[in-house]
């Protein structure tokens, strides 16, 4: 059976055959060092029965049987560490795989620890030392050897035991519902819409002065633009530092902007140029209640300090006891309005999370619960108190 694909006929063949099988291992291999959007250079794809490279890269290739396929409902898509991948697809088709399986979320779930590798996950759970030795080959480079395509497969034959095994211990310790809301927010396309009015919010900051955060969000979104429609990284564009040195000297002429160190040589007088100068002048020109404003970082209330302390602790206690990932479970600031506010709209306080952390964590709160060190067993108990 031909393990690498590079015509329209075998892509629609082998589809037809993978519409029947209740999951498919997916992977991808890409390059963007050059470009503002990933360049698809090859897909891996197995089920139960085989495991295939599709060259996406091959001339005159249609490749919609897949993206029919990864929108088929019966058919579960499993990925490791999805969201590149799923951004890929995205860009592509402007439609979202479904439904999806994360393992390294599940991973996290069963108590592998946060943000596992795919690599650490075979040797976990299947005993494998993966070759990685492949980690940084030119994929867009063709023909691809025998040793690139085995090596790729490896990212999709392995993963098919890892989701198997996955959901085996997700269904024993009834957890198999508990990924549902973060895979909602895997697959939501407003992750994967880059707003390029929010691109100013990326970088570094130096000042909080109103006028230089308004000059900072239209060049940004300036140049997020000018990246998406040239297909270039942005920093090919204007560089970080350049942006920000434009946005803090605010030059109203070419004459003040060609003294700017780190421009290229006639770049004030050319398109780019030009344009900048435009946005510096209309953005001065705003109202300046239409400015953007940084808020102050919240600061958590000095008697609240010590009961975020706590919580901590007892989340670090939990994730052990129910080995599930602590990020998984609440993050510091979640932890920080649980100790500051009575009623805080927070995920730890819903579903599964309440039961195994949020319950407590109220009951800390209340002074209904201690903690205690138990030096022969050298942990710290959580005990009620009367």
């Amino acid at each position: 059976m031909c393990t690498f694909i590079q015509t329209t006929q075998e892509l629609n063949e082998l589809c037809s055959r993978l519409q029947t099988h209740p999951f498919i291992t997916v992977d991808t291999e890409f390059i963007r060092e050059k470009t503002y959007w990933p360049q698809l250079c090859l897909i891996q794809i197995a089920s139960t029965d085989e495991a295939v490279c599709i060259d996406p890269l091959a001339k005159d290739i249609n490749l919609q049987a897949l993206f029919d396929l990864l929108q088929n409902g019966k058919v579960v898509k499993v990925f490791h560490a999805a969201r590149q991948d799923i951004e890929i697809f995205y860009h592509l088709t402007a439609k979202i795989p479904f439904p999806v399986f994360d393992t390294q979320l599940a991973a996290m779930v069963c108590g592998f620890g946060e943000s596992v590798s795919y690599q650490n996950l075979v040797q976990k759970l299947s005993g494998i030392h993966l070759d990685k030795s492949m980690r940084f080959t030119d994929w867009s480079h063709r023909p691809l050897s025998d040793k690139q395509i085995q090596y790729a497969l490896a990212d999709v034959t392995h993963l098919r035991d890892i989701y198997q095994k996955l959901t085996d211990i997700l269904h024993q310790t009834g957890r198999t519902n508990w990924i549902c809301d973060d895979t909602a927010t895997l697959t939501s396309p407003q992750l994967y819409e880059n707003d390029s009015a929010l691109a100013w919010k990326r970088l570094k900051l130096n000042s909080h002065n109103p006028l230089y955060l308004a000059l900072c969000q239209a060049l940004a979104a300036y140049r997020e633009n000018e990246a998406k429609r040239l297909n270039r990284p942005r920093k090919h564009i204007i560089r970080d530092e350049i942006l920000l040195e434009l946005a803090a000297n605010a030059p109203e002429t070419a004459e003040e902007m060609s003294k700017m160190r780190g421009l290229p040589q006639g770049f004030a007088k050319g398109r780019m140029g030009k344009d900048i100068l435009k946005i510096i002048t209309e953005t001065k020109q705003q109202n300046p209640d239409s400015y953007p404003v940084i808020p102050k970082p919240y600061e958590l209330p000095r008697q609240a300090k010590a009961v975020s302390k706590m919580l901590r602790l007892l989340l670090m206690i939990k994730s052990v006891e129910n080995d599930v990932a602590e990020k998984l479970i609440a993050t510091p600031d979640e932890l920080d309005q649980l100790a500051a506010e009575d009623n805080p709209d927070i995920n730890v306080l819903k579903g599964w999370r309440y039961q195994l952390f949020g319950k407590e964590a109220l009951a800390l709160k209340e002074g209904k619960i201690a903690f205690r060190y138990n030096p022969e067993k050298h942990q710290i108990d959580v005990i009620s108190e009367p």
